[in-house]
């Protein structure tokens, strides 16, 4: 069974039934929306979701200077160079037969 990831949780068809009470009843906490008991969606605030987006909008920011601070940029192509001599498949040899 998938984890779910809310205190709180209700099936789809309630949801259709009554979306307003569940969302009045949910508050500011999200809502697991259930399809045959398996989580089908989250519903969330609009608080919720805004302050998920500038969370990790902050943390990508970051993640980028981490990056930037981590020493001078490697080119593109020197890093697929070194890739392909690592990792290449070596040449298949044929032996001595021509193909026709």
């Amino acid at each position: 069974m998938e984890q779910l990831l809310a205190t709180r949780s209700v099936s789809i068809t309630e949801l259709k039934r009554s979306p307003s009470a569940v969302l009045e009843q949910a508050g500011s906490e999200p809502v697991a929306v259930l399809n045959h008991n398996r989580p089908a969606a989250y519903l969330l605030s609009p608080e919720v979701y805004e302050s998920m987006l500038n969370r990790l909008n902050a943390d990508l920011r970051a993640a980028i200077q981490d990056g930037i601070d981590s020493g001078p940029a490697i080119a593109a192509e020197d890093v697929f160079s070194e890739l392909t001599a690592r990792y290449a498949e070596p040449a298949i040899k044929t032996c001595g037969k021509r193909s026709s």
